[in-house]
């Protein structure tokens, strides 16, 4: 064949075994296309070194030799997240191998901000605005605890720790409140 029928085949090849690969992540196929794979690397190796006369057929050539290795890249880091069982679908097929009881954790209420903390961090998002020229005529006791508690529950369930610390930063010259999870 010539050249520009290799790179037609090249083509086909590739978007067969990125499917072949998706598929083979998704856990359709048992195995991973490795044949296919080598049939791939072969004629992207074979033209390498090869000078290809037309641009366009270059042109081509280079976007699917760069998709194959971006590709390639891409399934080495998802097969070494398999192997350290981290990759997600694995994830999702182990929670429904898991004991009803396991699974369906009841939610723990967030413990509710102490006083002195709530004033510590209140007199510090005040003083934060200040230094930062902003107006703190607005900003109320009740509407710090408010985003706190609002904030509070999603911190614990994401990162499954048993307290949360509030901080004040200035960031681009705002004043935020950071969450900072605490493990006790």
């Amino acid at each position: 064949m010539g050249i520009p029928e290799d790179i037609a085949q090249l083509e086909l090849q590739l978007r067969e075994l990125i499917v072949k690969y998706e598929q083979y992540f998704f856990g359709i196929e048992k195995r991973e296309p490795l044949k296919l794979l080598e049939e791939v690397e072969r004629t992207v190796r074979r033209y390498r070194n090869m000078s290809i006369p037309n641009t366009m057929h270059r042109f081509k050539y280079d976007a699917l030799a760069a998709s194959l290795s971006v590709h390639k890249q891409k399934w080495t880091r998802i097969n070494r997240l398999i192997e350290d069982g981290k990759y997600e679908r694995d994830r999702f097929k182990m929670s429904l191998r898991r004991p009803e009881t396991a699974r369906e954790r009841p939610a723990r209420p967030a413990p509710p901000a102490s006083d002195q903390q709530l004033d510590r961090i209140f007199q510090e998002y005040r003083n934060a605005r200040l230094a930062c020229n902003l107006p703190v005529e607005n900003v109320s006791r009740e509407m710090i605890a408010q985003a706190i508690e609002r904030q509070k529950p999603a911190i614990l369930e994401k990162y499954r720790c048993s307290d949360v610390n509030f901080v004040v930063v200035v960031e681009n010259g705002k004043p935020r409140l950071k969450a900072r999870p605490k493990n006790s």
